[in-house]
């Protein structure tokens, strides 16, 4: 599989994720977590970054960032390479920690910011971790909401004021969001080509960037494809329901809930559909 497009700019937004070697523990103890906080801090000062949102799990963690300076590549280098460190030597251990270059998901800021930020702090209670979402000490859910001293590199300011101007108002809502968030389909159900969260317009603002490289051998065919046909293009075209579904989902610019919603079925019947294709 080619691998995903490292696009940097000026104040873009990326979900990130990085994963144990071998889908291994990156962490060990409280203790682990309390070092990769800290040199989470340290990586978001140094390099400007504006955290949203994170959440420790046990093999893996996610990070919700925004780069005023179009330094994603630089800055992750510094959090995994410098926690590789500071872990091998806490723990007596030698080699990799983490599992290969960490995922980078682009995120239109008012389509999805708000979406990421609940799945972010949800992880824990989805994985069974813990029964609520205020029990877990490794998320950013408890300082958004006031509970704990928010650290000055984590700015909860744009996701609280999305609900109120009056912050005990914002935390209270902003807790009724998060509560109804295990009802939700994941966001992710909403990616297109590998690498984007957006809508048509965040789209065509990306590909505009990827067009102004000049390495295009470097970009992955099913990242720089043109804007999609509207839905109802495919429906016209083909022969059949399933066909256009197919042909639709394949052509890399529609999700498999938008591909859902437009034909009236189940993302899950969707998928099911362009498994079973024979091409």
């Amino acid at each position: 599989m080619a691998r995903p497009i490292r696009l940097e700019f000026a104040g873009a937004i990326y979900h990130i994720t990085s994963r144990g070697d071998r889908r291994e523990d990156i962490y060990d103890s409280d203790a682990d977590r309390e070092r990769f906080i800290k040199i989470l801090g340290d990586v978001c000062r140094r390099f400007n970054w504006v955290c949203h949102a994170h959440c420790l799990m046990s093999n893996h963690y996610h990070l919700l960032i925004e780069t005023p300076d179009a330094n994603l590549s630089k800055g992750m280098r510094q959090l995994n390479g410098v926690y590789t460190q500071a872990y091998n030597r806490a723990n007596r251990r030698v080699g990799h920690v983490f599992q290969g270059r960490y995922k980078a998901i682009m995120v239109e800021k008012q389509s999805y910011l708000l979406e990421l930020g609940r799945y972010i702090v949800l992880n824990p209670v989805r994985a069974n971790m813990v029964h609520s979402v205020n029990q877990w000490r490794w998320s950013s859910y408890r300082a958004t909401t006031g509970q704990v001293l928010k650290p000055d590199w984590l700015n909860t300011d744009w996701l609280l004021s999305s609900f109120s101007k009056r912050k005990s108002e914002a935390v209270k809502l902003y807790k009724a969001f998060v509560a109804e968030g295990l009802s939700q389909p994941s966001p992710w159900l909403q990616l297109r080509n590998q690498v984007y969260l957006g809508g048509e317009d965040f789209m065509a603002q990306m590909n505009a960037l990827i067009d102004g490289d000049k390495e295009l051998s470097e970009i992955p065919s099913s990242q720089r494809r043109p804007i999609p046909k509207p839905l109802s293009y495919y429906e016209k075209k083909t022969n059949s329901r399933n066909e256009a579904i197919v042909q639709a989902y394949l052509g890399g610019g529609f999700s498999l809930k938008q591909v859902g919603d437009y034909f009236g079925l189940h993302y899950s019947t969707v998928s099911g559909i362009v498994k079973n294709h024979k091409s």
